[in-house]
């Protein structure tokens, strides 16, 4: 119920907010940026507003906060901002960053602003910060925080517990802590919850965890997300090749990398960047936009051309012109249906050699169903409008051959992408179409031109 609360107060907050910026009263929008509003609301407001706004907005917010608020923003706009700071003033913002999330956020930056900030650091910061960033951002070395509590196999618990109250805090999402050797090579975990409830007198060795694998630092982010999913877990040591603890992985980094692969699964339909702008500027977001508008060009004047060859077949049969968009049409479907649950089973690491064969025969066999079906629908619309019955048959053989090679298509174009690091969320969509497309307009036209000579 409080959660409940909360949430409609920040609501209420929020719109209150809105009101205050139309009227221009902006001494009331910084008391209420700064006083009453969480980071995480305050990006949200950001995101959503234009960029004029949003410029109004960001001087208001406290330099206090700028920090914090800068992690909850995507970074389309998280970029735009930090291009305004120098040097000095970034390194006051990410004073207190953790290690991932400082690696993130300098990314972003150009080389020689990433060793400035790194020089205004102290050594042991700076060391971890450049660990992180030694790895690639879509790996588990990317993803993992440095800060770590780990302790010894040997020890008591009693002894683990004198020296937990040493500290004044733990990093955040601590559910366990992480048992090394004296070479600091991963031994096993042990759950917090266990602890408190063990013996005083008892070893580590006793109460702790060897059947938790630890992460690959080389893993990618998308596997590191799955066996998250699958263990339900809330963090996971990382591993060099040599088996040496090098970092943790905790739940909030996996929930935002399980929220960007959903985001790039649905922009990369429409050939857009995951992190763009709701907001952006004209010239930036029709620029980005261009790219795949002529794409699609080049894709739409290779079906016409395959048009153009049957000319004469369409000037003798009018009616091939009205329905040969449904053959095209019919196969775009079906391909996209199988190549969205290939993408999908890829993505969750559930497709393999193994099963590739069964899959590719089931949506075959399912695909050619269906088409049996539709073409006798479609065939028998056909007969009745214009009362040809070559028509109806031209058009529901065309229908079968279509269907047939768009399941074929979806089912094997991912695997062919991906195995050439094509990113097949972003490509698969507009090849599947234009094969679609040119083999329905093929197989269409090229049986009306048999069947009427």
């Amino acid at each position: 119920m409080s959660d409940i609360l909360e949430k409609s107060q920040a609501r209420q907050r929020l719109r209150t907010l809105g009101e205050a910026l139309d009227s221009g009263a902006l001494q009331q929008v910084a008391r209420i940026l700064n006083g009453g509003l969480s980071p995480s609301d305050i990006a949200h407001l950001l995101e959503s507003s234009p960029p004029r706004q949003r410029a109004v907005l960001w001087n208001l917010v406290d330099k206090d906060l700028e920090g914090d608020v800068l992690q909850y923003l995507n970074d389309d706009i998280r970029s735009y901002f930090l291009s305004k700071l120098n040097a000095q003033e970034l390194a006051a913002v990410i004073e207190d960053f953790e290690s991932d999330d400082l690696a993130d956020l300098l990314q972003q930056l150009p080389d020689a602003v990433i060793q400035e900030v790194l020089d205004t650091m102290d050594a042991q910061d700076r060391e971890r910060v450049e660990e992180v960033l030694s790895y690639p951002e879509d790996t588990a070395g990317g993803l993992m925080n440095t800060d770590t509590v780990t302790v010894r196999p040997d020890i008591s618990i009693d002894v683990v517990q004198r020296y937990l109250r040493r500290h004044r805090s733990l990093p955040p999402m601590t559910d366990s802590l992480i048992v090394v050797n004296r070479k600091d090579e991963y031994v096993g975990v042990m759950s917090l919850t266990r602890m408190l409830v063990s013996s005083p007198s008892a070893t580590v060795r006793e109460i702790m965890d060897t059947d938790v694998e630890p992460i690959p630092v080389t893993m990618p982010d998308n596997r590191v997300a799955t066996l998250f999913e699958r263990y339900d877990l809330i963090s996971a040591p990382v591993v060099g090749d040599n088996g040496k603890l090098l970092g943790r992985i905790t739940i909030d980094d996996v929930v935002d990398v399980i929220r960007e692969d959903a985001d790039h699964s649905l922009m990369s339909l429409a050939g857009l960047d995951e992190d763009e702008d709701t907001f952006a500027p004209i010239f930036r977001t029709s620029r980005r936009r261009a790219v795949w508008l002529g794409v699609n060009v080049v894709t739409a004047f290779t079906s016409a051309t395959v048009i153009g060859l049957f000319e004469g077949t369409i000037q003798k049969v009018v009616a091939l012109a009205v329905l040969m968009p449904i053959v095209a049409s019919m196969g775009g479907i079906a391909g996209s249906q199988t190549l969205t649950l290939v993408i999908r089973g890829m993505a969750l690491g559930q497709i393999s050699r193994d099963n590739l064969r069964w899959l590719l025969n089931r949506e075959f066999l399912s695909t050619i169903l269906n088409s049996l079906l539709f073409s006798v629908i479609v065939a028998g619309v056909a007969v009745a409008w214009f009362g040809q019955p070559t028509i109806g048959l031209v058009i529901g053989l065309a229908l079968i051959i279509n269907l047939s090679i768009a399941s074929v298509v979806g089912t094997l174009l991912p695997l062919f992408l991906k195995k050439r690091n094509i990113d097949p969320a972003l490509a698969g969509g507009v090849v599947l179409l234009t094969v679609t497309d040119v083999m329905g307009f093929l197989s269409f036209l090229g049986l009306a031109t048999i069947f009427y000579g």
